[in-house]
């Protein structure tokens, strides 16, 4: 079995795992998953992941504002933000960044985005940044702060790979990279530095084949691991204990 495995980004808050959240997230350590990061989208999910941080030693939490939770943003946000982040176990800002597939008032997604692009500035904090349908608007911020950090679940190409690591960041890949017609996710796993590359479930979305449709789960981890060692052309436990590492350096773990 597969073992040493760091989630680097997850979302145990759904109302997916609401049947057997407890039993699940107490059984991750015998089922290899040593690290999970769990995600927020907003105030209320930042406390709910630190709750978890608090529960399971395995656990951490981040605390940010998704660019799909803006409705009711209250004017303090910053704040609120500010002092989660002080909790020992909070590792990174996030998740944040720019959605353009629902329509979702871009200037404003555009403005609470760089608002914590310049928190995680102040604060010297990691982000975790969410980018769908945005590329171009997201790398125009990224150039722009420069932070340190991951792009999650990342769904760019392999030439705005190159851009992402000269910047100074590391990315995540999840399930897609198993999909059956995955092509331009395989040349990005196979192109990213092994010092840059995290892994991730985005759980409950985004499970590898063979649970492809189901919910997703930081155990399935080792589908992803199993496919871009593949990909790469080396084992898949070494690719697990080298990405766990840096997991670890980016949200300073261990």
């Amino acid at each position: 079995m597969l073992h040493n495995i760091f989630d680097a980004h997850a979302h145990y808050d759904d109302k997916w795992f609401d049947e057997d959240r407890s039993t699940l997230l107490s059984s991750m350590p015998e089922n290899g998953v040593s690290y999970i990061v769990n995600a927020a989208v907003d105030i209320a999910t930042a406390k709910t992941a630190i709750g978890f941080a608090e529960q399971y030693p395995h656990m951490y939490a981040c605390a940010g504002i998704h660019p799909e939770n803006l409705d009711g943003l209250e004017d303090n946000y910053l704040d609120q933000l500010t002092e989660l982040l002080k909790h020992p176990k909070v590792v990174a800002l996030g998740e944040i960044g720019l959605d353009y597939h629902w329509d979702i008032e871009k200037p404003l997604q555009q403005r609470v985005f760089e608002e914590q692009l310049r928190l995680a500035k102040e604060l010297g904090v990691p982000v975790v940044i969410h980018d769908r349908e945005a590329h171009g608007d997201v790398m125009e911020l990224v150039r722009k702060y420069q932070p340190k950090g991951l792009m999650h679940c990342y769904s760019g190409s392999v030439e705005m790979l190159k851009e992402v690591i000269k910047l100074g960041m590391s990315i995540s890949l999840g399930g897609t990279v198993t999909f059956k017609n995955a092509r331009v996710p395989v040349e990005v796993a196979a192109a990213v530095p092994l010092d840059r590359l995290l892994l991730e479930t985005d759980a409950p979305y985004l499970s590898p084949v063979p649970y492809r449709g189901k919910r997703n789960d930081s155990r399935n981890i080792a589908y992803t691991a199993e496919r871009i060692a593949e990909i790469r052309g080396m084992d898949a436990q070494e690719l697990i204990d080298i990405t766990t590492e840096n997991a670890k350096k980016l949200y300073g773990t261990g």
